[in-house]
């Protein structure tokens, strides 16, 4: 059986359409023989709440013209709606909480008394000249490829160490799906120490690392690396932002995690353990 898919996102995110229908993301992961799926919604901020460490630092236009607040009561009913339409897939609650270092009070609140069942922690923009700034093509615009992935791994240090609302850590290395072309093949080695940084922070938290399959995906001696700083545990998520992706490529996920000593948890729901 394929692990569970922690990570998807339906119509309830600010960057999907209708087309994204929690529904049929539930029946594509029934198609597939996924044993549950969990829908972790965008939950993202542009500006600074009462008690956010972000106060003073404006978002880039560029990044806060695509958020939008996340309709928290619309998503659980729809939620509890697909439970009763699907009662044989385990259907998990959750969000994924960007840069929740930064606006710490605010995602806080936001959560308090929902008792989400997965909560990711994402860094989607990082402060870069000023600005909070997307952590995509625009960053690597503005700084070298070497050096925009270090300023990027160097701030997921201080998102692990400044925020415990999460139990996930999201797509570990988000930038590099925008790679510059120009700049040839993306080499893990070359930031293996920063890597091995952010995951020893991670581990000395007792959080799990996700294996993200929509990003390039982790090679064996990356999750092994995880493996070596203390890492126990290890998530799948395709981070699909529509149904088709649901589950996506979780056979070569299963294998590298499988190769880097990793086994299955307690059950299909578990997380996958050393």
């Amino acid at each position: 059986m394929l692990p569970a898919d922690n990570h998807v996102h339906s119509e309830w995110s600010y960057d999907t359409s209708a087309e994204a229908s929690m529904a049929r993301s539930c029946e594509q992961a029934i198609e597939i023989g996924l044993p549950a799926v969990a829908y972790t919604e965008h939950m993202e901020y542009i500006r600074a709440g009462e008690g956010d460490a972000i106060r003073g630092l404006a978002a880039d236009q560029r990044w806060s013209n695509r958020i939008r607040p996340f309709d928290v009561e619309g998503y659980l009913a729809a939620i509890d709606d697909c439970r009763q339409r699907y009662p044989d897939l385990r259907i998990l609650s959750g969000v994924e909480a960007g840069e929740p270092h930064l606006f710490a009070a605010s995602a806080h609140a936001a959560l308090g008394g929902h008792g989400l069942d997965r909560v990711l922690g994402s860094l989607h923009a990082i402060p870069c000249d000023g600005v909070l700034m997307g952590a995509d093509s625009h960053l690597f615009a503005r700084r070298s490829a070497p050096e925009a992935m270090r300023m990027y791994l160097g701030e997921l240090v201080r998102l692990i160490e400044g925020s415990d609302l999460f139990e996930i850590l999201a797509h570990l290395d988000f930038p590099r799906r925008y790679w510059p072309s120009g700049r040839g093949a993306y080499r893990e080695q070359d930031f293996e120490e920063e890597y091995r940084a952010a995951l020893r922070a991670l581990a000395r938290s007792g959080r799990v690392l996700e294996v993200n399959t929509k990003s390039p995906l982790a090679s064996v001696d990356l999750v092994r690396w995880w493996w070596s700083e203390g890492g126990t545990a290890c998530s799948f998520g395709s981070d699909a932002h529509w149904p088709t992706r649901v589950g996506d490529r979780f056979k070569q996920a299963v294998d590298i995690v499988e190769a880097a000593g990793f086994r299955p948890g307690r059950d299909p729901y578990d997380f996958w353990r050393r």
